[in-house]
């Protein structure tokens, strides 16, 4: 790389071109937020459905801010809330019937912490009660909430990283950190005096800054190292202030962050872990565009706006000192840099700020070294961006899948009145939640399948009293005919063959047939682990064009029969149902009772359907 004019800019145009080519970019970017948030409202809307109300589920962290890429192999966090136990900072916040906390923060917590004191659920005051493996009891007669419930709480045996537990993904998908959480809906008081706070560059605006006030903020179970109430202590966590501001970035301060993640994993990370923290480097950046004007913030000066945030990092690192940008009172650098290690991580910060970006060049992540040795001289690289809408939708589908799957454990043990009850109760309650925004389009995704497993239900039920299938089954089965290309289309297959209707049967395996173009359409499953073979190009090539509605018209998940359907199964799938024995039951995995007690048809059938036409 030689100094040519301009050569901060050219240098920054390149590395911004590359990282768009391996899926930074503002385009791929929407689309991942949007897939989360999607996900996030299915899970919330699917658990409300089935009656689940004492917890809501949100995604945090570098996948659903998509501040990450293939290569880094980001964990996905996990935030689980629990409803039933609010945390409350004002007495007159007290909610009667309810398991309430009040949030302590005075001069003997640690900032950025508090210490939670359990309360009675009939009256505003304090409990009276003697300290157990949750509660201890302080010098004051204060009955407080340890942090180490997370651990007790931890029945899966599942690694513990702090206050997260960590499940290892399925093939193909990110681990993830389940993270358990309590909710206060006030903005913390260690973080009031931020909302008035303004700096240099106008960043955050206040319109952010109000918004921010309202979302409250989550405690989550691990203290402040070397404090005195380590066991204690809870940390405050403004997850939804800090989306917040990752969703008002631009994409040259995304790609900034971005870089500065793939530095730490490859110069820093692999010969001092943990010492400084992606989250670190986050705040850096939120320091640097606070303190900056907005102008700076171009494409074609990404590289002056890294050394920029690096050089803030340098000097953090001198200090020891990284306060948290919404709660500065929090150092995040306490005790975390040994007299050992800090001349080692300012040395190499130091080479790659006085490199000229020279050190990208041997970076592996992401090929991205060779990616940007390649852009000056305009060789034809693979973008993988062209990739990540298939893969984002392909997993979204999958998702749904699960969703479902866990629905019909739900109801594998029903019998069929009591399955058509429990349906309409749920699809009753979706009528009247009317949902509005990102809401809206999740219902519209999750819905029309148990509109499909009540339609077969009760034609199940029609079948078996009268041997024949009512207007009313056959109305709800075609509300849900278009949530894939195949699996709903093939249950009214069924149903239909179950009763001699074969001439119906056979129009709507032809149309089946003629919609499942083995160029695009994706088969999909949940009931094993299996690594899936790469996506089509076909399937790549549409999910990169459209929104999520393509998947309705480029996957086909499997099809799944509960017992309470057994009279829409043709004969020969029913044994299926009866495959287990209850010595069987006693030594299934977990995964094994996802399908075992169902009929499952994996997909594609299709060298079958001209079989069965014949």
């Amino acid at each position: 790389m030689y100094q040519v004019p301009n050569y901060t800019q050219t240098v920054s145009m390149k590395l911004s071109e590359v990282l768009a080519d391996i899926g930074v970019d503002e385009r791929i970017v929407m689309k991942k937020r949007r897939k989360w948030l999607l996900m996030e409202s299915m899970i919330n809307i699917n658990d409300q459905l089935l009656g689940v109300i004492d917890k809501l589920t949100f995604f945090f962290g570098s996948q659903s801010e998509c501040t990450t890429t293939d290569g880094m192999g980001s964990d996905l966090d996990q935030l689980v809330c629990s409803k039933g136990y609010p945390v409350i900072q004002d007495w007159s916040d007290w909610l009667p019937g309810l398991n309430n906390f009040l949030m302590i923060q005075d001069n003997s917590v640690s900032p950025g912490y508090c210490l939670l004191q359990f309360l009675r659920s009939d009256a505003p005051l304090p409990v009276d009660g003697e300290a157990n493996q949750c509660f201890f009891m302080d010098r004051t007669g204060k009955l407080l909430l340890k942090n180490s419930l997370v651990s007790i709480t931890n029945r899966n045996g599942l690694e513990l990283h702090g206050p997260a537990q960590a499940r290892k993904g399925q093939r193909g998908y990110p681990d993830i950190d389940h993270v358990f959480a309590l909710y206060c809906t006030t903005w913390p008081q260690q973080a009031r005096r931020w909302l008035d706070q303004q700096g240099e560059g106008q960043w955050p605006y206040s319109e952010m800054k109000q918004y921010c006030s309202r979302t409250g903020c989550f405690v989550v179970g691990v203290g402040c190292s070397g404090s005195e109430h380590e066991q204690f202590e809870w940390r405050i966590s403004t997850s939804f202030a800090e989306r917040c501001l990752m969703f008002n970035l631009n994409i040259t301060q995304i790609r900034c962050y971005v870089l500065m993640k793939i530095i730490l994993k490859t110069f820093i990370n692999p010969l001092f872990k943990d010492v400084i923290t992606s989250f670190m480097c986050k705040t850096v950046l939120f320091h640097c565009i606070s303190k900056t004007c907005s102008n700076i913030w171009r494409e074609n000066n990404l590289l002056s706006c890294l050394s920029l945030c690096l050089y803030l990092l340098y000097n953090n690192i001198i200090n020891e000192h990284c306060p948290h940008f919404i709660i500065p009172g929090n150092n995040l650098m306490r005790g975390k840099i040994s007299p050992a290690v800090k001349p080692y991580i300012l040395e190499i910060l130091n080479n790659i700020i006085y490199s000229e970006g020279v050190a990208l060049l041997g970076i592996n992540c992401d090929h991205l070294g060779f990616r940007l040795h390649d852009k000056f001289y305009n060789f034809c690289l693979i973008k993988t961006s062209d990739f990540i809408s298939g893969f984002l939708y392909f997993s979204m589908a999958s998702e749904i899948s699960k969703k479902l799957m866990n629905t019909y454990n739900h109801l594998k043990d029903s019998c069929p009145n009591e399955a058509v009850e429990i349906l309409k109760n749920i699809l009753s309650k979706s009528v009247n939640c009317k949902y509005e925004g990102i809401d809206k389009t999740a219902s519209h995704l999750l819905l029309p399948w148990y509109c499909t497993t009540l339609g077969s239900v009760l034609a199940s039920l029609n079948i078996y009293q009268y041997n024949t299938v009512s207007a009313d089954a056959l109305k709800l089965i075609s509300l849900g005919l278009n949530t894939d290309v195949a699996s709903s289309k093939l249950k009214l297959a069924s149903i239909l063959y179950c009763v001699q209707e074969i001439q119906k049967t056979d129009l709507v395996l032809s149309e089946i047939e003629k919609r499942y173009d083995l160029h695009i359409v994706e088969p999909i499953c949940c009931c094993n682990e299996n690594e899936n073979e790469l996506p089509r190009q076909g399937f790549f090539e549409l999910c990169d064009n459209h929104n999520e509605e393509v998947i309705r018209y480029t996957t086909a998940s499997c099809v799944t029969f509960l017992p309470c359907e057994l009279h829409c199964v043709p004969a020969e799938l029913r044994y299926e149902m009866f495959r287990s024995t209850q010595e069987d039951r006693k030594v299934r995995t977990r995964q094994d009772n996802k399908w075992m007690d169902f009929a499952v048809v994996d997909f594609p059938p299709l060298p079958l359907l001209s079989t069965i036409q014949d």
